[in-house]
């Protein structure tokens, strides 16, 4: 029997690295910009504990250089540049993490700053987008001497002196042809906004085709009369990136402009938003942020927000489910935390349990800042209802305790354009007892449509009943669980029946009578052998009649309408019912006279006005119905 350690070597573990590693190319500027800000870290350190002497005017930066003809793209640092046996051991053994290793020595010494690089992968993403990679770099050491290396294609190195004489690293990629894209201004910028806007150290950007700035001179006028040239002080480059972003600050340092104007810049939303909650926690794990509650202001406006995670200020993902609660993705927002567990590749999380308690606190966290809003600053809660209505409702819907927590705090606007809880409006709703139900409950009449369903409402605010207004998409779903959950009240739309304050009293045989008789007739003319007509007397007898829909039935339609069963796109048509006023005098013209001249076209008219109060006519029905109208006039004149 034979038995060893099985070796991993180039040839074998490269093809994995550049094609399987990381799922998107450009990522490689993060690894690298990355090193760089860990080269500068630990050098901090070192001189922080009094191992690495730096010179007064001391500057920490790192430069991202292109050169769009001749396609190669550099990275450079002042951090703590490698030796040669330091190259020997950070770069040619794959996989050996240098930041790991540093981190081992020196975490007792000192631990201001983290160190973001965890796994020694990072540097041989350059080779997915570079056919050939060099490296020079000197130590801080003293008396250390500048190495040069370089690989082509990541299969084989060499190493020799370097003629580099500034402390730090220059990583040279010369790009292959599928990655020129690398090498333009325009795209390299945008991706070190993306992955390094917030790193600790200030990133430059330089384009060495084009000519160095000179300093600007202006001509002056001196008192003689004669011309003299007075140069202003050169302009210095701007970093590309802000090193100490307002999420890193503790709240009471920061302005309402602050918050605005970085909600700006990072989301590029010039719509304020209605607030926002600071993040700040140092234990049991550390986490800082910023949630937005962006504002909605038009049925067009996507609610889909974006939620930016970080580690240690290096950009890893949007909208990481396993650490954002689902229903706050709806938010826009950043949230850094470095105690986060990643992959090699920074692109999965690890150790399900500790992340989902970051999960449960910035959860409890939206709880505590709505709930807060709502005892302390109701007013401004009510300006913003509409707005987060859908992130509370949705969050009580996935998380059972950000439910628990919100429950008392969810309002509802009435058909008076006031906000009332559910206890509010339960206090003065009456019971009944549906079919088949043990107890009476209390109904809640809702609204979906202000404007299709305007007659109901009409009739509601006439019979002085109320009703809550449910116009998004959410509420539906929102409704079945609150039924769930309260089981003293039932949900009925306010087209659902015709409620008893809208009704008279009158003879029961009568009505019989008439809804026997209308039945037959309605039937006859519309041509619909299921059709439900019942007739009742209202109050107002200027209502002819209305259509109801069964709750239950609707609800049904509109479930398999979500997902997509078309075939029951017109089961409401074998479940509405057509209830006709028996007060009103077209219906009892209609009563009287089942045979006369103008009862079709009345019966016709009747059916298409109720239906019309209900929902939108077919194209069909809509032409039938206005040449329908066009007749009546003219035979009123």
């Amino acid at each position: 029997m034979k038995q060893g350690s099985l070796s991993i070597n180039s040839e074998n573990i490269f093809p994995i690295i550049k094609k399987w590693l990381y799922s998107d190319h450009d990522i490689f500027t993060r690894e690298l910009v990355s090193n760089g800000c860990d080269a500068i870290t630990k050098l901090k350190k070192l001189s922080l504990i009094g191992e690495a002497e730096l010179p007064d005017d001391n500057e920490w930066k790192i430069t991202v250089r292109i050169n769009p003809e001749e396609k190669t793209l550099t990275f450079i640092d002042n951090g703590i540049g490698m030796t040669e046996e330091e190259v020997e051991e950070y770069i040619n053994q794959i996989a050996f993490s240098g930041a790991t290793d540093f981190l081992a020595k020196y975490k007792d010494k000192a631990s201001e700053d983290q160190i973001i690089g965890h796994f020694g992968l990072g540097f041989y993403s350059a080779f997915m987008v570079a056919h050939k990679v060099t490296i020079d770099t000197l130590s801080y050491k003293p008396g250390a001497q500048a190495v040069h290396w370089e690989s082509e294609e990541g299969m084989e190195f060499s190493m020799d002196a370097s003629d580099r004489t500034e402390r730090g690293t220059e990583i040279t990629l010369y790009l292959n042809e599928d990655s020129y894209e690398f090498s333009n201004e325009y795209r390299m910028k945008e991706i070190l906004e993306k992955y390094c806007s917030f790193m600790p150290v200030p990133i430059f950007f330089e384009d060495e085709t084009k000519p160095v700035e000179s300093p600007v001179v202006d001509a002056k006028v001196s008192e003689d009369g004669t011309a003299t040239e007075e140069a202003k002080e050169e302009k210095k480059p701007e970093p590309l990136n802000e090193i100490f972003p307002l999420f890193m600050h503790t709240p009471s340092e920061c302005t309402e402009e602050e918050y605005k104007e970085f909600y700006r810049k990072v989301f590029h939303d010039y719509k304020e938003p209605l607030f926002w909650i600071h993040l700040n926690m140092d234990y049991p794990f550390n986490l800082k942020g910023i949630l937005y509650f962006p504002k909605i202001n038009t049925e067009y406006d996507s609610i889909e927000g974006t939620i930016k995670l970080y580690n240690s200020q290096v950009f890893i993902a949007d909208n990481i489910k396993e650490v954002i609660p689902e229903f706050l993705m709806l938010l826009k927002g950043v949230i850094d935390c470095p105690d986060i567990p990643l992959n090699v590749s920074r692109s999965a999380l690890q150790n399900d349990g500790f992340v989902k308690k970051i999960s449960d606190y910035i959860s409890k966290k939206v709880a505590d800042k709505l709930s807060g809003m709502y005892k302390t600053e109701r007013e401004s809660y009510e300006r913003c209802w509409d707005d987060i209505c859908p992130f509370i409702k949705f969050g009580c819907l996935k998380d059972t305790k950000f439910c628990e927590k919100m429950k008392d705090f969810i309002i509802y606007k009435n058909l008076d354009g006031k906000y009332v809880t559910l206890p509010e409006y339960l206090e003065n709703a009456s019971e009944a007892k549906a079919d088949g139900e043990e107890k009476a409950k209390k109904t809640v009449y809702y609204v979906t449509d202000e404007r299709q369903q305007s007659q109901y409402i009409n009739m509601f605010k006439e019979a002085g009943t109320d009703a809550l207004i449910m116009t998004h998409n959410i509420d539906q779903p929102f409704i079945t669980q609150l039924e769930q959950d309260n089981d003293t009240c039932r949900f009925l739309r306010i087209d659902a029946d015709v409620a008893e304050a809208f009704r008279e009293e009158g003879s029961e045989e009568e009505l019989a009578k008439e809804t026997e008789a209308l039945t037959a007739l309605f039937r006859r003319v519309l041509c619909k052998e299921k059709l439900t007509v019942k007739v009742e007397k209202l109050k107002n007898a200027a209502i002819a009649s209305v259509i109801t829909l069964s709750e239950e039935n609707r609800r049904m339609q509109d479930m398999m309408k979500m997902y997509g069963m078309s075939n029951f796109g017109d089961m409401d048509m074998t479940n509405e019912t057509l209830v006709l006023n028996a007060g009103n005098s077209l219906v009892q013209y209609v009563f009287e006279n089942p045979s006369g001249a103008n009862t079709d076209i009345i019966c016709e008219q009747l059916y298409d006005l109720a239906m019309l109060a209900h929902k939108p006519l077919d194209a069909e029905a809509m032409t039938k119905f206005m040449e329908r109208s066009n007749r009546i006039l003219g035979m009123l004149i």
